[in-house]
């Protein structure tokens, strides 16, 4: 196994010219003070480029959902160094942080997170209309994105009436709004049934090949990150893998579990 690897050499798909979109140097997360302190990452480094498209595994409490949400901009570290496309992120304060999130990352959640008495079409402007465009610009942006995601012809139905695999392309739809370059998503198949899992990884797939969109995805679920290009494995706050999905599912291109997800999707 390797430890703490700080290269992005690991993923494939990037170009020759690929330069990184986050770098992570020695971040360590603690909780608490004193003897009940809890070290929940304990000096990570890792660097991601744009466009790949990678996949965050481990058991419960390994650090995968402290560094998601460092990654994410929706903690800071105790101590190391964050840099975001470039800018150091990890001192920032709560406002500039949100800044940085609505720019530059969008999320994806499990629980899809939309407002239940609004239209897919209103959720997906939400991000819009807090970063001040205007509603004409907002409209047309969220007509394409729900077009995008198939759903063009359920722009104007509530969540309740959608199935929760439309849920969550409504949620995605929404974390592109404002063109971030970086897509995390925290266990996006959850709450999902195997068909609606498909449609949503390739979805990212998608989005990644054919958009360039940075993806990361945090999962439990070997199928689901045989989607990705590159696998980093967490335990007890450390990474203790980070290689191409080829490499952990051998004799496979795409992973181990894509391939039998893919003849799922033709089938379906």
């Amino acid at each position: 196994m390797m430890q703490q690897s700080k290269v992005g050499t690991m993923g494939s798909r990037m170009p020759a010219a690929a330069t990184p979109l986050i770098e992570v140097h020695d971040i360590t997360k603690v909780y608490g003070e004193g003897p009940s302190a809890v070290e929940a990452l304990r000096g990570v480094s890792l660097t991601i480029f744009h466009g790949e498209f990678v996949a965050i595994m481990g058991p419960s409490g390994s650090g995968k959902s402290t560094f998601m949400h460092l990654l994410g901009c929706l903690d800071r570290p105790t101590s190391g160094s964050y840099r975001l496309a470039g800018q150091e992120v990890s001192g920032l304060t709560r406002d500039q942080l949100a800044a940085i999130r609505s720019r530059q990352i969008g999320f994806v959640f499990q629980s899809f997170n939309l407002l239940a008495r609004t239209s897919a079409l209103e959720n997906v402007e939400l991000p819009m209309l807090y970063a001040g465009v205007a509603q004409k610009a907002r409209d047309e942006r969220a007509h394409t994105l729900l077009e995008q995601v198939g759903l063009g012809e359920r722009m104007n139905h509530r969540p309740n009436e959608l199935s929760g695999g439309q849920q969550q392309r409504v949620a995605i739809a929404r974390a592109l709004a404002n063109d971030a370059p970086l897509l995390m998503a925290d266990e996006p198949t959850g709450n999902l049934d195997s068909t609606s899992s498909v449609e949503i990884m390739t979805l990212f797939r998608n989005l990644n090949r054919d958009q360039g969109i940075t993806v990361v995805v945090v999962t439990h679920a070997t199928d689901i990150a045989a989607w990705s290009n590159r696998i980093v494995t967490f335990r007890d706050g450390l990474i203790i893998d980070d290689r191409p999905t080829r490499e952990a599912f051998p004799g496979s291109a795409g992973g181990a579990g894509a391939p039998d997800l893919e003849r799922q999707e033709a089938s379906s």
